[in-house]
């Protein structure tokens, strides 16, 4: 046994010592840092500014809670100055629980977007009663036609490109209205600038692609963990990215990344790391270049920036761009500067026929979504499955696939 124990004692040492898997450093003070957290099949991202101002950026699902926890307190020194949910889906809100509790907020920003699912409804509640400030990213009343912008010192600031309600109307009637209001933010900081997509879709980008926006970014958060309907060709072409960083799970259901997605991203030369691969990605600048390695990566990719120092996002004065009926809830409006508050909305009648007629809802063992009844991927599985009769059961443990779309 004590011959066991010491070599299990080495083995130990010798994959401690293994290049390239060490941990990612501590933010060097006066670089801008951006962590890309490997939360499974979701999204999680740590700004550390040069003068040590944080912001995250969706929270993962709920299982990598305990791990984002544990390594915001590793990276953060006090309350995070800003969390942003980029959209009320499980696998983007499912830790930011556990983020708050475990290091504390002082800003908490979300679209607005009204969403039936419980666990959304349960995190506004607790972000009242926890955070200082639960805001909306809607642009200054006073100055409509600009864009919202966080200043985070030393030059560095996260512009809110969408969504600007009241100014414009949420995406309606799309292939997910959650996913197209997703908040898409730039970051800049000299010549650099980092791209935040949450889970965009095309009529998304096809909005940003009419307004006079410098698109333009040294790193993108690629949307939908890669998924094959966005990123789509004219948008990368926008933006120009010279390295893409795709958050997702091993393994996991949905084939994230897709290869249309990195067949479009090699068309542009951006170089691809993902979290299921790469592990977390820490991209580091000093304004001039941005160098990215990753936990399990072999070494640093140094890029240059290409922007203007000090150039506005903005290129002129944002106009509404017209499309769809808002998905707004009839809440009023907060004087300027107040903290927003949200009453929970109740979730809305069945949506479809099928539901009305007691369609019911199933997931597979191990899978964090449930499928209609009809849908084929349940078909051509064996595996043991849980059935809800209901759509709202199946919301509070599950989120939807999207391949039938519950």
């Amino acid at each position: 046994m004590k011959v066991f124990a010491r070599l299990l004692a080495l083995l130990v040492l010798l994959l401690a010592a293994v290049p390239g898997h060490a941990a990612l450093p501590s933010p060097a003070p006066g670089r801008l840092s951006v962590y890309f957290l490997n939360v499974g099949q979701g999204d999680a991202a740590l700004i550390v500014s040069p003068t040590g101002k944080t912001v995250l950026i969706d929270g993962g699902p709920p299982e990598a809670g305990a791990r984002l926890a544990a390594r915001l307190r590793e990276l953060v020194k006090g309350p995070l100055d800003l969390v942003i949910l980029t959209h009320p889906h499980l696998d983007h809100l499912g830790g930011l629980r556990a983020a708050v509790k475990a290091v504390g907020a002082k800003r908490f920003m979300d679209p607005g977007f009204d969403h039936p699912s419980e666990a959304y409804r349960d995190l506004l509640d607790f972000v009242g009663h926890e955070v200082g400030q639960v805001m909306s990213p809607e642009p200054n009343p006073q100055a409509p036609q600009t864009l919202l912008t966080v200043g985070l010192g030393e030059g560095v600031a996260l512009t809110v490109l969408w969504p600007r309600v009241p100014q414009e109307s949420f995406l309606a009637n799309t292939r997910s209205d959650p996913n197209a209001n997703s908040i898409v933010t730039k970051l800049t900081y000299g010549k650099t600038a980092f791209l935040f997509t949450g889970d965009s879709e095309p009529p998304t980008e096809e909005v940003l692609l009419q307004k006079p926006v410098d698109l333009t970014a040294t790193v993108l958060k690629v949307a939908h963990h890669g998924g094959k309907h966005s990123s789509t060709a004219a948008f990368l072409e926008r933006v120009k990215p010279q390295a893409a960083v795709i958050s997702c799970g091993v393994g996991n259901d949905y084939g994230h990344p897709s290869p249309e997605v990195l067949g479009r991203l090699r068309d542009v030369r951006a170089r691809a790391f993902r979290t299921d691969q790469d592990g977390e990605v820490l991209a580091v600048s000093d304004g001039t270049t941005v160098t990215l390695r990753s936990t399990k990566g072999t070494g640093a990719t140094s890029l240059s920036g290409t922007q203007q120092a000090g150039s506005p996002v903005a290129l002129g004065p944002i106009q509404p761009t017209p499309h769809g009926r808002s998905g707004r809830s009839t809440e009023k409006e907060p004087e300027p500067g107040a903290p927003r508050t949200r009453t929970p909305v109740e979730p809305p009648a069945p949506a479809s026929a099928s539901e009305a007629t007691g369609e019911r809802y199933v997931s597979l063992k191990g899978s964090k979504v449930f499928h209609r009844e009809s849908c084929k991927t349940l078909k051509r599985s064996k595996n043991e499955r849980t059935v809800y009769t209901s759509r709202a059961d199946a919301l509070r443990e599950r989120r939807p696939a999207e391949d039938c779309h519950p």
